[in-house]
């Protein structure tokens, strides 16, 4: 089963011009039915789970910071002393149905034996270390192998022969170093010999290429803050005031022409609520980091779904 995983924004959009890309949105909008649909069966019936809000929930965060071994302390705010501690508090909650709950150890049984590989950037670190959380938390005694080195991470969970790998890079195809400097080859794929023999591929495209620096402006909420500094809520409206980004029906319109089929985990709208997740100057990051997201916090979300897809 394959699995792309959808951050804020598309890379995509960096082979687009603005005009290229309004122009796609137009072509492409009758893609978005159909993928809509296929992510309802996929997800659960006739539910969509990537439309919904965010409600407080006394049970969360699904774990603590403190008992988790993998949290990079460039996501870990509670340790960097994050004052506020309301964003801990926040479920996804799909308009038409429940999300099941998480459980490590049936994730660990149904997985048994198998390779799981994130491939991207800091944001699938992100993701890659919160489900690392999340299973740990349900099995806390269970013998774990942490294996790093260049470009590539495992841990492992030694008593379910549970791999889950994580593949470092900004770039899905190769990048080549030739007389007229780095070239990006885009019909090539070398780096994805790494990703062979794995059960199950997360792929991350994230946000370089429309990436405008590190605030996040308050007028995508309609606020007058230029960053997500100081930021402690939700966005709580019913539609984003920014609107889908021109990439999201791009990457729509993509995967509708790929004849392998790909489950897009689509967490755009959902994350563009949460103003409030990011480490801002909580973190060893140096500088406001609006771009990545505190753990525990919106990443266990993203975690979440993906479980909801691969159990239903």
């Amino acid at each position: 089963m394959g699995l792309l995983f959808k951050a804020l924004f598309i890379s995509a959009l960096f082979f687009l011009s603005h005009h290229q890309a309004r122009a796609a949105v137009q072509e492409a909008e009758h893609h978005l039915n159909a993928s809509v649909s296929a992510a309802r069966k996929l997800a659960g019936g006739g539910c969509n789970i990537f439309r919904g809000k965010w409600v407080y929930d006394a049970s969360y965060p699904l774990y603590d910071f403190s008992t988790c071994p993998f949290i990079d302390d460039e996501f870990n705010c509670l340790k960097y002393k994050r004052p506020d501690t309301m964003y801990l508090k926040y479920r996804w909650q799909p308009f038409s149905c429940n999300l099941q709950r998480f459980n490590g150890l049936a994730f660990l049984e149904k997985f048994r034996g198998k390779k799981i590989m994130f491939v991207g950037d800091s944001l699938s670190f992100n993701m890659w270390q919160s489900l690392s959380c999340m299973i740990h938390s349900w099995v806390p005694k269970a013998r774990t192998s942490l294996i790093k080195r260049e470009g590539l991470a495992e841990l492992i969970f030694l008593d379910y022969g549970v791999r889950l790998l994580l593949y470092r890079t900004p770039y899905l195809v190769d990048i080549e170093n030739q007389k007229v400097g780095r070239v990006l080859k885009l019909d090539s794929i070398r780096n994805g010999n790494s990703w062979r023999g794995m059960d199950m591929l997360i792929f991350n495209s994230w946000h370089w290429w429309t990436h405008t620096g590190r605030s996040q402006p308050g007028r995508d909420w309609n606020a007058a803050s230029k960053s997500c500094k100081s930021e402690t809520q939700p966005y709580f409206g019913i539609k984003y005031p920014a609107g889908t980004p021109s990439a999201s029906v791009v990457v729509n319109k993509v995967l509708s022409r790929i004849k392998k089929p790909v489950y897009l985990l689509d967490i755009t709208l959902l994350s563009q609520y949460r103003k409030d997740g990011h480490p801002t100057y909580y973190s060893r990051h140096n500088g406001l980091d609006c771009s990545h997201w505190c753990l525990p916090g919106v990443p266990d979300t993203w975690n979440l779904l993906l479980y909801s897809a691969l159990f239903s």
